[in-house]
């Protein structure tokens, strides 16, 4: 009975692990991955450490709130608007061309140029403060933060074309570095509002 038993043969897994591993390289080398959706931004550089930073308060006519709900509809400052209305309104903001008190301060600033002279631009103080709920669609969310970064692209388009001649994407490093400081891009974005519960 003894000599009945039969051996079990031993299954061999090393070119079962040299198959899978020729699998793993195909699929990471064949397989596209989808890139990111996100905005482009350059955040601002850290304060030196032996600066101390303290709370600013920032006066209620330099803040233009931009507020989109979960409906993608949008409030910018005390009126509802539509995303078409948004790029003006951004524009008038920024600019303050009548000096309006229920809008930005302007504050006179030299800013060197690559010559060497000065130029004093009266910058303003306004900043753009987009809020959103958790439950904003993306989509608007990316289109709200493309009219308010076009407000800002225009603005810097108008300034240099007056200053130098052309617009802002053909000037050199330094023109772009003082066109940058006449119109520095200020959107802050606040945390996003809670939804409301259904």
């Amino acid at each position: 009975m003894m000599g009945n038993a039969r051996k079990t043969p031993e299954v061999r897994a090393d070119s079962q692990a040299d198959i899978a591993f020729l699998l793993l390289i195909f699929f990471l080398v064949a397989t596209t991955m989808n890139s990111d959706k996100g905005l482009s931004r350059v955040l601002p550089p850290l304060p030196p450490e032996d600066v101390k930073v303290e709370d600013q308060k920032v006066k209620t006519r330099n803040v233009l709130l931009v507020f989109v709900n979960a409906a993608g509809q949008i409030m910018a400052g005390d009126e509802s608007m539509d995303i078409r209305g948004l790029k003006e309104k951004a524009k008038e903001f920024i600019l303050n061309p009548l000096d309006d008190e229920n809008l930005p301060e302007k504050k006179d600033t030299e800013i060197e140029l690559e010559d060497g002279t000065k130029w004093t631009y009266p910058v303003s103080e306004g900043v753009v403060s987009l809020q959103t709920t958790r439950d904003t669609n993306y989509e608007v969310y990316i289109m709200v933060q493309n009219e308010l970064a076009r407000a800002f692209n225009e603005v810097r388009d108008d300034v240099a074309m007056s200053k130098f001649g052309s617009v802002f994407s053909e000037l050199t490093e330094d023109q772009r570095t003082a066109v940058t400081k006449a119109v520095p891009l200020k959107i802050s974005e606040a945390e996003p509002r809670q939804g409301v519960k259904k």
